[in-house]
């Protein structure tokens, strides 16, 4: 029986970390495990900056964006030193298994400590959705949310002045924000790093709609593309159409959390204390066909996602 679990945030922030938290301290608390909360991630486990929760520590939160654990890049766990200094803390206050609540780079640690013998589930929590072995992260819905209503804002003052609207969105590596974001807001195109696009085109294309009568046009960069000034200025050159770029930034990663990312963290996290309750550990939860299931960690990391090359083909065949 595992008596004692800790649950950490690390990577980038996402809204549902907190609702995650949240379920991982009273579904732990419910089955009579102790929780311990660690702030600042990996940067905390390794410098002990670890704090005893109950029911009290995780009230009203499931709404808020962010995370009350706070988070932090922590370049020491890399290093085997630095694991090993987090593998003797958990020692050292008894703490059995572990909830990682992040990204790649967060289950990649995970898996070095369970190879210490720490029990540790990761959470995919990231507004990327960008991990291969779920087909949804938690805080992707409400970035996407929060990208749609700013897209709309731009693209009111956009129609006011006849102009065309350069948006870059957030994503990292991956286009399936820029993606749903364009189809959600009709942008004239959609410009992500899985699809070749040619700006000599996308400037054809607005031509010809202008002729038609369009007057104000809103094109969607994702961020593994960037370069959305540059883009907005050859755009320019190309149309003699006055084009501004705007890029969203960290303004996605805030915010309130939607339904979806509260009601699909709370049932990850149950299910990750459900694993340390048997004694599972170097395991990532995920959802597939809205289902929750889990992977080792390994074999998560080494998948690869596809994207969703129909959606972006639609968006484009529908853009007037």
């Amino acid at each position: 029986m595992i008596k004692k679990i800790g649950v950490l945030t690390s990577g980038g922030d996402a809204p549902g970390m907190n609702a995650a938290v949240r379920a991982v301290v009273r579904t732990a608390l419910s089955k009579g495990m102790e929780v311990y909360g660690i702030r600042r991630g990996y940067v905390g486990l390794i410098n002990g900056d670890i704090i005893k929760m109950d029911e009290r520590s995780v009230s009203d939160i499931i709404h808020r964006g962010g995370t009350i654990l706070y988070t932090a890049r922590c370049p020491e766990f890399r290093t085997e030193e630095g694991v090993e200094k987090a593998r003797a803390k958990c020692e050292e206050l008894g703490i059995e298994g572990l909830v990682v609540i992040g990204g790649d780079g967060s289950f990649r640690g995970a898996a070095d400590l369970s190879s210490k013998g720490v029990l540790c589930i990761g959470l995919p929590g990231t507004i990327d959705n960008d991990i291969a072995c779920t087909e949804y992260t938690i805080g992707y819905d409400t970035a996407m949310n929060t990208a749609m209503e700013l897209v709309d804002k731009i693209r009111d003052t956009s129609q006011s002045h006849d102009r065309c609207s350069v948006v870059e969105v957030m994503g990292r590596n991956a286009g399936f924000i820029a993606v749903n974001t364009g189809v959600a807001c009709g942008a004239t195109d959609i410009i992500t790093k899985e699809v070749p696009y040619d700006l000599d085109e996308i400037a054809k294309k607005m031509l010809e709609k202008k002729a038609k009568g369009k007057q104000n046009f809103v094109i969607v960069v994702a961020e593994g593309i960037g370069h959305a000034d540059e883009i907005a200025k050859i755009i320019q050159e190309k149309t003699h159409i006055e084009t501004r770029s705007t890029v969203l930034g960290h303004v996605q990663r805030g915010g309130s959390p939607t339904v979806r990312d509260r009601v699909v963290a709370t049932e990850m996290a149950y299910y990750a204390v459900e694993l340390l309750e048997q004694g599972i550990g170097n395991r990532v939860v995920g959802m597939q066909q809205n289902k929750i299931v889990d992977f080792d960690i390994q074999e998560a990391l080494a998948m690869k996602k596809p994207y969703d090359s129909r959606l972006h083909q639609i968006a484009e065949q529908i853009a007037f």
